[in-house]
């Protein structure tokens, strides 16, 4: 009987780099990282993150921000302190 199972998936390129450079940041390999989701999985009967869809407000805003609509920018904390008056 083997000791192991293999996982098979597959996840875009840029996605994989930013989360391994994460992941080697921490000490942890790819491997190990899905070993440690499963275990928790396994342990606690379900999913170890809160995962939510945010409220139609603020999906209409995040995309609104993905498009570059109604971004604000400052220079400096004391200009975003002043707009809010």
């Amino acid at each position: 009987m083997s000791q192991t199972a293999v996982i098979h998936a597959r996840i875009d390129p840029a996605t994989k780099a930013a989360t391994e450079r994460i992941l080697a940041s921490i000490g942890l390999t790819p491997t190990e990282a899905i070993r440690l989701l499963y275990r928790q999985i396994a342990m606690r009967g379900e999913f170890p993150l809160e995962l939510r869809t945010p409220n139609f407000a603020t999906a209409k805003i995040l995309t609104k921000v993905d498009h570059g609509e109604d971004v604000e920018t400052f220079d400096n904390v004391e200009d975003l302190y002043a707009s809010w008056e």
